[in-house]
């Protein structure tokens, strides 16, 4: 039978070579994580005494106490604490509303066409590759003009208007995969633009929904361009408190602190990645095979 697998048990040798590559790009890929994780459950004398990749003789986590710790001495706040919870109260708002407006925007630029729609997907493309430095000085004269500068509301919307072009690409090329039929029967039984996009459109967006949630969450949370432009001394997400951290001079390097606040700054992201990785590449494989 073709593909079964030859008499004895035995394996093709290109698929061992297969496995072997692709077990030794998953360890190269982990190492830093286990470096990061190892380093961070040892103390000072320990990394002093062994090397990167040695297993922490006794585990420790006061590294993680301290990266945690929202201490301050003087203007100085060393721990991540005040800056984890400004990039989830940034993150959370700006991730559900760039999707929203994505998908209405792509729901009217795929299924209620109008005169000039095309051009305006087009001018809407730029902000896919253009680089948001330039937007920079811009972005800040009218966070300015609204008094929102140096805030979380302020990077909320900044973030909002910076995906707004990703996260309509995405829902308008998957909604021109939806039959026009469905949108048209709905129109003749009387569904009007909001009633069509609630009862229809949306219950089939899970998997591009899933797709689009995931790259926003990721890339607000990850940004740091943003949060040291926009932020000000009570706003600084979680990017710009790692960094200070991580510069802070001091008597010694404390390597320990450093690689706990780095697992702590993207733990999030991972726990995203291992619940909901499964329907990001289901939603990419359907975007894909839709067209």
């Amino acid at each position: 039978m073709i593909g079964s697998r030859p008499s004895g048990g035995r394996v093709h040798l290109p698929r061992l070579a297969l496995y072997a590559v692709l077990i030794v790009a998953a360890l190269l890929f982990l190492a830093p994580l286990y470096v990061m994780l190892v380093t961070s459950l040892k103390d000072g004398a320990q990394i002093r005494a062994g090397n990167l990749l040695s297993l922490p003789t006794s585990v420790s986590f006061d590294a993680w106490r301290l990266a945690w710790s929202s201490a301050c001495t003087g203007a100085d706040c060393r721990g991540l604490q005040p800056y984890f919870w400004n990039s989830v109260f940034m993150t959370v708002p700006a991730v559900l509303l760039s999707t929203a407006i994505g998908a209405v925007n792509g729901y009217v630029l795929s299924l209620w066409k109008f005169r000039g729609s095309e051009v305006l997907f087009g001018f809407m493309l730029f902000g896919v590759f253009m680089p948001f430095q330039v937007v920079l000085l811009p972005m800040s004269q009218v966070l300015g003009w609204l008094g929102l500068s140096s805030s979380v509301a302020g990077l909320i919307l900044v973030h909002c208007l910076a995906g707004m072009a990703n996260t309509t690409l995405f829902f308008r090329n998957y909604y021109t995969a939806i039959p026009r039929e469905l949108v048209n029967a709905a129109r003749m039984d009387g569904a009007g633009f909001w009633r069509i996009f609630w009862r229809v459109v949306v219950p089939m967006s899970t998997p591009i929904m899933m797709v689009t949630l995931i790259w926003q969450f990721t890339n607000i949370w990850n940004d740091f361009l943003f949060g040291v432009a926009f932020s000000g001394a009570d706003s600084k997400p979680i990017t710009v408190g790692l960094n200070n951290m991580a510069n802070t001079s001091g008597a010694t390097k404390a390597y320990n602190v450093d690689m706990a606040a780095a697992v702590i700054a993207g733990l999030p992201t991972m726990i995203i990645y291992a619940l909901a990785g499964q329907y990001f590449v289901r939603g990419l494989t359907a975007g894909a095979v839709k067209g």
